[in-house]
């Protein structure tokens, strides 16, 4: 073989390994390094590991109803024993879930006999048989393990890079909160602003919606078949049973959606992935506002001894990192978009198009992080050129155009407006053109002194404060 092949990349279970140059997807082959800590949330043995918790957990609850006499209170032994089935939860455990699944041919019936097995035969275990997936629809279990891994995914991997990337910039918006810089609106020559208010902007925008992201609450729900709790209270009538399982979800830190067919209707993961679409939307305005200001010379990047900027031109340093993660978010923005319009419609009570599609919750995950760690290496490399900046800004001398005819208006001078644009549009301004024009005016003289002294750097309004109070 190919030495090449060697290397692997670890699908969940031992007979799945696929060789990394023949994986289907870049998350599991060219960037399957960058996605490591969402493989054992949205992975097959992740899915698989969260049913089995749902399942066990249930049981537990269902035990410890005094109502339900027929279960009864469990030893401490059997405690331990249901315990040490989520607890130790293994890669082996999840290949024999896969085992019994080639006979099932159904993934959730499949946990139980998993969980019947391991339960063994003892004095208590037969009544925990019977009760295994009481009540319970599979959309029950998948629903709420669906819900646990993207509730993982946000807190454990996604929403701290997303902190680390907008502590970075924000690092950067107050170390450079004062150096002039000149904006560009429309691609044209605009006032001035400062380098550090305008990652300030991105900040903002990104905090904002991070915000949102995490205020999205994260719903279930465990009411049986068509959401009616039928079963449960033909069994036991006499048991609250929406009070029982509102309190379940709760104890798994979830939140309870008591109205919804044999699914819950996945509008909170609607809510979820326009989230992160409007997230990634900003981090796509960023990379490609930075791709500009680095082929503008004011960033210079870190250069590697050994890196390529280009097959056939060595002088060239590609932001090959802000094209990387600009592609990836366009990647992971079209998946996210068709699970928000995709997965709150099914058919009728129950369909399954919802079911292949969650299956690639992760992978959209997976281009989010990838994109991520592009940007922090990206923004790890950014060397500002200073000279390069003031260059620019300093001889744009028409940009003072605003701030005089802004005063002219406060003093009354007709049609300033028009008499700048007729000094300044469309041809080159300088220094002298524009100190002379203000020597003309019929102000005060203090004001006249305060625009003669006025200069392209000077004139950035609160910009720096307000890139040091993002």
């Amino acid at each position: 073989m190919i030495r090449a092949l060697r290397a692997q990349v670890y699908t969940g279970f031992p007979n799945m390994k696929v060789p990394a140059l023949r994986a289907l997807s870049p998350a599991d082959g060219r960037y399957a390094d960058k996605v490591t800590t969402l493989r054992d949330i949205f992975s097959e043995y992740g899915l698989i590991r969260y049913r089995v918790l749902v399942e066990v957990r249930w049981l537990q609850c269902l035990a410890d109803q005094n109502a339900i006499q027929e279960l009864g209170p469990l030893s401490s032994v059997m405690k331990d024993v249901l315990n040490a089935i989520i607890d130790d939860f293994s890669l082996d455990d999840a290949e024999r879930v896969k085992a019994i699944e080639a006979t099932t041919n159904h993934d959730v019936k499949a946990v139980e006999y998993f969980i019947r097995e391991k339960l063994g035969d003892g004095p208590e275990t037969q009544a925990l048989k019977d009760f295994l997936h009481f009540g319970c629809t599979s959309e029950d279990i998948n629903n709420l393990s669906y819900a646990l891994m993207m509730r993982s995914g946000r807190s454990d991997v996604v929403a701290p890079q997303m902190r680390e990337l907008r502590n970075k910039i924000r690092g950067m918006a107050r170390e450079y909160a004062a150096l002039p810089m000149l904006s560009r609106t429309h691609g044209q020559t605009a006032s001035p602003t400062t380098l550090g208010k305008e990652l300030a902007n991105v900040v903002a925008r990104l905090e904002r919606i991070e915000k949102q992201f995490g205020a999205v609450e994260v719903l279930g729900k465990f009411n049986g078949a068509v959401g009616n709790y039928n079963a449960h209270v033909i069994a036991y009538p006499d048991i609250d049973w929406p009070a029982l399982s509102h309190g379940f979800i709760e104890s798994l830190g979830l939140q309870p959606n008591p109205y919804t067919t044999q699914i819950e209707p996945h509008d909170w993961t609607a809510e979820y992935c326009h989230a992160l679409v409007r997230y990634n939307t900003v981090l796509i305005d960023f990379a490609r506002d930075i791709w500009g200001y680095i082929s503008l010379g004011y960033f210079k990047q870190k250069v590697a001894k050994d890196e390529v900027g280009s097959s056939t031109m060595p002088h060239k340093v590609n932001p090959i990192d802000f094209e990387n993660a600009e592609g990836n978010l366009g990647v992971a923005n079209a998946m996210l978009s068709h699970f928000a319009e995709k997965l709150p419609i099914s058919r009728w009570q129950r369909d399954l198009t919802d079911s292949t599609v969650q299956r690639n919750l992760g992978l959209a995950a997976g281009y989010i992080v990838i994109a991520l760690q592009s940007l922090l290496k990206g923004v790890g490399k950014l060397r500002v050129n200073e000279d390069a900046i003031n260059a620019d800004v300093a001889a744009a001398w028409e940009v003072l155009a605003e701030a005089v005819q802004t005063v002219m208006r406060r003093y009354g001078i007709e049609n300033p407006y028009e008499k700048l644009k007729a000094l300044t549009r469309g041809q080159a301004v300088t220094r002298e053109i524009l100190l002379e024009f203000i020597g003309t005016l019929e102000i005060p003289d203090a004001e006249k002194e305060r625009l003669l002294e006025l200069t392209p750097e000077s004139y950035i309004g609160i910009a720096a404060q307000q890139a040091r109070d993002v």
